[in-house]
């Protein structure tokens, strides 16, 4: 792996983060919103699989490239357009990584992987896209709920679905991680009641 290439995908993804007009505060430092998350996704590989591939690591690192550039809002309401915008965003995301890795050399086959990462083709049978699905679930219960909570007041019903959903993306390896970040009781309470309803569900 060439760290110098690879920090020079790093260095763009960021270049192209940076422009996010929603800014977060980050110990007390507004920073676009993009940016922090892509360093926080990166940080947080380096934990949970320090010993992951460069196309792993771009695929992290770029996974919501741009994100802002395609506001939900331009689709519509419902599920159906939900969905729609994810499926666009993901084949974006690919797009621009391609054209951030291939002047700097990378080869067909690593941009290919990056971008069937990056649209989590196969999560339950990639394990770099089981991965990429662990990360990004624990940089939003590490770094996003308290905000997300705050701009949702949704009641504890809706809230313990969303925390059992992404639980149930994650591998055993990403529970583990999770408890590790000692989630305060209420939080674990709501998942728990939220898995019994999925559970009861099916």
């Amino acid at each position: 792996m060439s760290a110098n290439r690879l920090d020079q995908v790093y260095a763009a993804i960021d270049a192209a983060n940076a422009a996010d007009p929603q800014m977060v505060d980050v110990g007390g430092k507004l920073v676009p919103a993009a940016l922090i998350y892509g360093e926080r996704m990166t940080a947080t590989l380096e934990k949970f699989q320090p010993e992951a591939s460069e196309e792993l690591k771009i695929a992290i690192r770029g996974q919501h490239i741009e994100r802002f550039s395609i506001p939900r809002e331009t689709y519509p309401a419902g599920k159906a357009g939900y969905y729609r915008w994810r499926n666009e965003l993901k084949k974006r995301h690919a797009e621009r990584l391609a054209e951030i890795m291939t002047p700097l050399g990378y080869s067909a086959e690593a941009i290919a992987r990056v971008g069937a990462i990056v649209r989590k083709e196969g999560v339950k049978t990639d394990p770099d896209a089981q991965t990429l699905e662990d990360v990004a679930s624990l940089v939003f219960l590490a770094y996003e709920l308290n905000a997300f909570l705050d701009k949702y007041p949704y009641p504890a019903e809706k809230l313990a679905d969303i925390l059992a959903k992404t639980w149930r993306k994650m591998s055993e390896k990403g529970h583990e991680a999770a408890l590790a970040l000692h989630p305060p009781k209420a939080v674990v309470d709501l998942l728990h009641q939220g898995l019994a309803a999925l559970d009861a569900a099916s």
